[in-house]
């Protein structure tokens, strides 16, 4: 949503209805069916609960929700529709559940955090190496210039909000939830180095 707001011509597609059926699809894969996935487990008690406080727990859903995510990469890799600003992120995106995965043997790693290191270097990379300094919102009343800076800063705090909400929620202690931001921005480098060199 950000990448169509800032530059709506970074997508090949320029009809409405395309670009629709690109949201609704990316909207699909990396939200509804994931929790669909999750809400299935619990219901036949394959997961004790929506917080999968325990480890096991969180196997089933990082293996499903990472298949999803590498589902909608395959499919948009190729696509000269689809811009490498946005490809590159979701490969990232891909990469850090899997490694979350491989990780979970070992330790309780703050997935949250993994989301928010993940899409802080994302944001920062579109910022930086896509050089897109503003972006226009329309809203009712009139556009609005927004400055990618600023979204960079909002996504800055919000990473800050929500590493400490899980510490002071005693979700996690500081390793997981800094090994979170780490597996996150690594994640993102790593795709950014595959996709865009």
């Amino acid at each position: 949503m950000l990448l169509l707001s800032i530059n709506p011509y970074l997508f090949v597609i320029q009809d409405e209805q395309a670009k629709f059926l690109l949201v609704f699809s990316v909207i699909m894969l990396t939200i509804f069916f994931p929790l669909f996935s999750v809400f299935m487990m619990k219901m036949l008690d394959l997961i004790n609960s929506f917080q999968m406080v325990e480890k096991s727990e969180r196997i089933g859903p990082l293996i499903v929700t990472g298949t999803f995510y590498l589902w909608l990469f395959v499919n948009i890799k190729d696509n000269s529709n689809i811009p490498d600003a946005f490809s590159f992120f979701v490969l990232g995106s891909t990469i850090a559940l899997f490694l979350s995965l491989m990780l979970n043997s070992f330790t309780k790693i703050s997935l949250h955090t993994v989301g928010m290191g993940g899409l802080l270097a994302g944001t920062f990379f579109i910022r930086y190496f896509f050089s897109y300094d503003s972006f226009f919102i329309y809203l009712p009343f009139g556009a609005l210039n927004v400055h990618t800076n600023l979204v960079l800063l909002l996504v800055i705090v919000m990473a800050g909000a929500v590493g400490t909400s899980r510490l002071l929620l005693k979700a996690h202690d500081t390793f997981d939830v800094y090994g979170g931001y780490i597996v996150g921005v690594f994640s993102q480098i790593v795709a950014f180095r595959i996709m865009i060199g």
